[in-house]
């Protein structure tokens, strides 16, 4: 079914609380383990109906975030999306205390029943106000940034529609598009400092409720951290500190003799080459052709997937002034389909869209067809392999999108997802400094951002501008305001990914072979467990960064 023609309808929440209580008694009242897992059963259809209706609700907020209807959709569901998170917990527990929980983990295995514990520990009913409160925070960032409307040449752009500007080749252009951009954060940062202060006091409250030091082992949960910890992640930066950021840093020398610079400002940051960075050759209608051309060509299966999306007209690609910022992928389990949400601009993002993107909705198209739904609910560390590795297995592909300058984007390609892992990692830190320390004034955790920023970003120059020399940078970042913890996850895959670069170069039918693999096995496994069973080093074990820069060194040179 297209997208724009699947029905909506509220869930509401009073009938679904009977629809839960009566499974939830079913599954007590259940005589063996054969007979629970036929509840299970009514269970994935309670939820996938629950989640599908939900998510068709959010991408119609996204897609229009003055659309009056579903702003009001959106309300709702962050005022009772706890309440659901409660009877999921309950229905949860119910499995998890089971007198055939043995038969039940032989069915949908163990990974299933780890993350059924974190979830026990992250969610207790008592949060539900504070989640509530979360909930809108989130929701008013999300808005805030949505609302940019800058002042372009007779035009009136969001912040994913100046993109192109703060990338431009014309160095003049790119300062006048970061003033703008700048001014926009500087207008609004009392409010951003604002959501950001209530955010971390709001989770330390909820951490405190639940018996937590802090918010860092609470967020861990809610991550579903199911196969490592802090510490596991904490030496993995620290890897990324000794062997990475020097790497990063002879790239960015690179980049400055490229371009001609004496220094490098923060308003080359996006840039790569003189002439520009290269840009898609095609209209969007064209990139798309180009995308199912692609895929038909790269594997039976990529064909299937993509054949699919097209026909069922799963995308939202174009940016347009009230549409909200950024992109993702996301799933319509009633209808078994991937749903892609992103902003074209005319920049190679729009090209990424169709890869990393396409990544991740492969992934959840495969996994989709087995019967175990708890195998779809992979960990963020895994997704982001599927996503980030495809940007590279579609290399082979990419004079369909760039023409004469596809040797520059692959060159890009591979300096970007490079230099990006300082930067995740510094994020990361971020975090866990301001959680450990949830009563930091806004200036305290601006200067820790600086400080964090002579670590792991050495080159950068913010110049005087007045916003990010005084250390707002991050305030940009949504994720650090709308998913804590989740940005370490990109740095992980992005490892793993540099490891399926070197393989398809070396054999590219046995690096797809792996990745096919890994993408069936979704969450059948621990992630830690699943990345060795592909062939792959897992990136906390020492020495793993330090062969990558060794083998990533031979290729830039």
């Amino acid at each position: 079914m297209k997208f724009k023609d699947m029905p909506y309808e509220r869930v509401k929440y009073e009938e679904v609380e009977k629809e839960f209580q009566q499974v939830i008694e079913e599954l007590k009242q259940a005589k063996s383990g054969e007979e629970q897992f036929e509840v299970h059963e009514k269970f994935y259809a309670l939820s996938n109906r629950i989640e599908t209706m939900m998510t068709i609700a959010h991408i119609r907020y996204d897609i229009d975030t003055a659309d009056e209807f579903y702003s009001k959709e959106k309300e709702y569901y962050d005022e009772i999306m706890p309440k659901i998170s409660n009877l999921l917990v309950e229905y949860r527990q119910a499995m998890y205390n089971s007198p055939f929980r043995s038969y039940l983990e032989e069915k949908i295995g163990p990974v299933a029943f780890k993350n059924i514990e974190l979830e026990i520990k992250s969610f207790d009913e008592k949060l539900i106000p504070l989640m509530q409160e979360e909930n809108v925070l989130v929701t008013k960032y999300n808005k805030l940034i949505a609302s940019a409307a800058i002042e372009w040449e007779g035009e009136s752009l969001n912040l994913s529609l100046l993109r192109p500007y703060l990338t431009n080749s014309d160095r003049e252009i790119r300062k006048k598009a970061y003033e703008k951009f700048s001014a926009f954060f500087l207008s609004v940062e009392e409010e951003l400092d604002d959501i950001f202060d209530k955010l971390v006091k709001n989770r330390t409250k909820q951490a405190g409720e639940m018996g937590y030091e802090n918010y860092i082992e609470l967020g861990y949960y809610r991550m579903r951290r199911n196969c490592y910890d802090k510490d596991m992640v904490e030496n993995y930066r620290n890897q990324v500190k000794e062997y990475f950021v020097p790497f990063a840093e002879k790239m960015h020398e690179r980049r400055k003799n490229r371009l001609g610079l004496e220094k490098l400002s923060y308003i080359d940051a996006g840039v790569y080459f003189l002439n520009g960075n290269p840009a898609p050759i095609g209209n969007p209608e064209e990139i798309m052709q180009a995308g199912q051309k692609m895929y038909s060509e790269m594997s039976p299966e990529t064909k299937e997937f993509f054949d699919f999306m097209m026909e069922n007209e799963l995308f939202d690609v174009l940016g347009r002034k009230t549409k909200k910022a950024g992109g993702y992928m996301t799933s319509l389990p009633v209808y078994g389909a991937p749903f892609i949400f992103a902003n074209f601009n005319g920049t190679s993002d729009d090209v990424d869209v169709i890869t990393h993107e396409c990544g991740h909705a492969f992934q959840g198209y495969v996994s989709a067809k087995d019967p175990i739904q708890e195998h779809w609910d992979i960990t963020m560390e895994t997704a982001e392999i599927h996503s980030m590795s495809m940007e590279f297995f579609a290399e082979k592909w990419i004079e369909l999108f760039f023409g004469d300058r596809s040797q520059d984007y692959r060159n890009m390609q591979l300096e970007d997802a490079s230099a990006f892992i300082p930067y995740g990692c510094m994020v990361d830190e971020f975090q866990h400094i301001v959680y450990e320390k949830p009563d930091m004034t806004p200036k305290q955790r601006r200067d820790a951002w600086l400080e964090l920023e002579k670590v792991y970003r050495p080159h950068m120059d913010y110049e005087s501008d007045p916003f990010f020399s005084k250390g707002g940078f991050w305030q940009k970042q949504q994720h650090i305001y709308n998913s804590p913890f989740y940005y370490i996850d990109y740095c992980l895959a992005q490892t793993c990914a540099f490891q399926y670069k070197v393989k398809m170069d070396e054999d590219y039918a046995k690096a797809w072979e792996s990745y096919l693999k890994l993408c069936h096995l979704s969450a059948k496994d621990f992630y830690t467990n699943m990345v060795k069973e592909v062939g792959l080093n897992s990136p906390f074990e020492d020495g793993c960064i330090r062969d990558i820069i060794e083998k990533l060194e031979s290729k830039m040179e």
